[in-house]
């Protein structure tokens, strides 16, 4: 394939993307805020939620897409709990909200996990009926409850797997799939970087979300942003960075560093939504308190609708304190939100809050 082809697909651009003329290279990299393609999928820009498990359902991706974001990936999601047609996995883990996809929000992503190509087939398919645009896998987490299967980063080492895994999630789905992974399993190693090149020459994934960091380290110490820029100008796919992007300088200078197609907000946008505005460069303030609040207020009430009041009493829970530091509130307001079982209460301890923020 021609250089400058190749330079084309790494950008995510549609293949016969014109490039400069007498010379091998394509046009300038794009901005943040232009379209790129994945497979035949049009993203409307380059800034997108990552899967968050535990916490990415149909309101939190609809949250990142309301400030801009241009794809949104769903929490990750057991394809055996699919395969097994589990009435919580399907029935909510599976939900897509009409709203997600309303006036020109781009497409929505599951997430998927797990080890066995078959099961990966069948699950596939029913994330399909079910109306994603994408399927993504999930070969980069690094909790021990999901690695002991022989799922998440542990198929780093085991390649010929994940490549079925890969190739059974493509043929089953009929969709184009993308994977997530990390540099390697420790400090030190590039097996998710051969990995990658494998996934899409032997199994025909069409981006890779590569976080260069090893699963060992989680989230601590500094990505190897130059193995992510190794790997773009390697590999004939879009790669779409992520990992330690948790401010809009700091997501401007990786994502020139490396050269990605993307970038992938994880951990940096919990309970910080305006990030990706930030980020597209349609706001630079940050949010004042009484924003904060109303932003607070919309994420309880979907949460509600999505779990019901007694549910979504305690699962907001997990939600409160990525709000609290956003508003620089002390520790006693966090262990009042963390001792309420319901939202009306919830509702009390901030209810306070709300009118100091009304009169600031």
């Amino acid at each position: 394939m021609p250089q400058s082809a190749n330079a084309a697909r790494r950008h995510g651009r549609p293949s016969g993307t014109p490039t400069s003329p007498g010379t091998l290279t394509a046009v300038p990299p794009p901005a943040l805020t232009d379209p790129f393609h994945i497979g035949p999928v049009r993203i409307p820009n380059r800034v997108v939620l990552a899967p968050l498990a535990g916490i990415g359902n149909w309101f939190v991706r609809l949250q990142a897409k309301r400030y801009g974001a241009g794809l949104a990936v769903s929490e990750m999601v057991s394809s055996f709990g699919v395969h097994h047609r589990n009435e919580k996995t399907v029935g909510e883990m599976l939900r897509i909200h009409p709203d997600e996809r309303r006036d020109g929000r781009g497409p929505v992503s599951i997430q998927l996990f797990g080890q066995d190509p078959e099961v990966m087939r069948s699950a596939a398919a029913t994330v399909a009926e079910r109306g994603a645009d994408l399927i993504d896998l999930n070969m980069g987490c690094p909790v021990p409850k999901v690695c002991k299967t022989g799922a998440g980063a542990a198929l780093i080492k085991d390649p010929d797997t994940a490549v079925a895994v890969a190739r059974a999630a493509r043929e089953g789905s009929g969709l184009p799939v993308t994977v997530k992974l990390r540099s390697g399993q420790r400090p030190g190693e590039t097996d998710g970087y051969e990995l990658a090149h494998r996934l899409v020459h032997d199994a025909g994934v069409s981006a890779i979300g590569f976080h260069p960091r090893s699963a060992a380290v989680h989230h601590k110490g500094t990505p190897d942003y130059d193995l992510a820029a190794r790997l773009v100008e390697s590999l004939d796919a879009p790669v779409i960075l992520t990992g330690g992007l948790s401010s809009p300088a700091a997501i401007a200078d990786a994502y020139e560093r490396t050269g990605a197609a993307a970038v992938m907000l994880a951990r940096g946008a919990l309970g910080n939504p305006w990030l990706f505005a930030q980020v597209l460069g349609t706001r630079a303030a940050e949010p004042a308190a009484a924003e904060v609040l109303a932003e607070l207020d919309w994420v309880m009430e979907r949460a509600v609708e999505h779990l019901g009041e007694d549910r979504a009493g305690r699962y907001l829970r997990k939600f409160y304190p990525w709000y609290v530091d956003r508003l620089g509130a002390g520790k006693a307001l966090q262990e009042a939100l963390q001792r309420t079982s319901t939202v009306a209460e919830a509702r009390a301890v901030l209810s306070g809050l709300g009118t100091l923020a009304e009169a600031a």
